[in-house]
C-alpha cells in the first residue's frame, strides 16, 4: 500500500516545473509542487510518489502523525517530522 505523508517545504524553485525540497524526519528530498501552486516555504503538504498533492495546515499534519504513531506505522517509517510537530 502507498501512503502519502506530510512533509514540510524547505524551499521552492521555479522553472519549467515547480519543485522544492521537503523534509520529514531528517530526510530531505526533491518533490514536484505543480499540483499545489499556492504552497510556499514552511507550508505542510501531503507527498505521494514524489508529488505534493495537497496543502495542509500544521494541526492536520500533527493529527496524521498522531494517527500513524497510534497504529504503529510512524515507527515503521523510521522517521520523525522535521518541523515543530512533536
Amino acid at each position: 500500500m502507498c501512503l502519502g505523508v506530510p512533509d514540510q517545504i524547505l524551499d521552492v524553485r521555479e522553472g519549467d516545473l515547480r519543485y522544492g525540497h521537503v523534509a520529514f524526519g531528517g530526510v530531505v528530498r526533491d518533490v514536484c509542487l505543480e499540483y499545489v501552486p499556492e504552497a510556499c516555504e514552511g507550508d505542510w503538504v501531503i507527498v505521494h510518489v514524489g508529488f505534493a498533492i495537497t496543502r495542509i495546515d500544521e494541526a492536520e499534519a500533527a493529527r496524521v502523525f498522531s494517527y500513524l504513531e497510534e497504529i504503529g506505522d510512524l515507527g515503521e517509517l523510521g522517521r520523525r517530522p522535521h518541523g515543530r510537530i512533536e
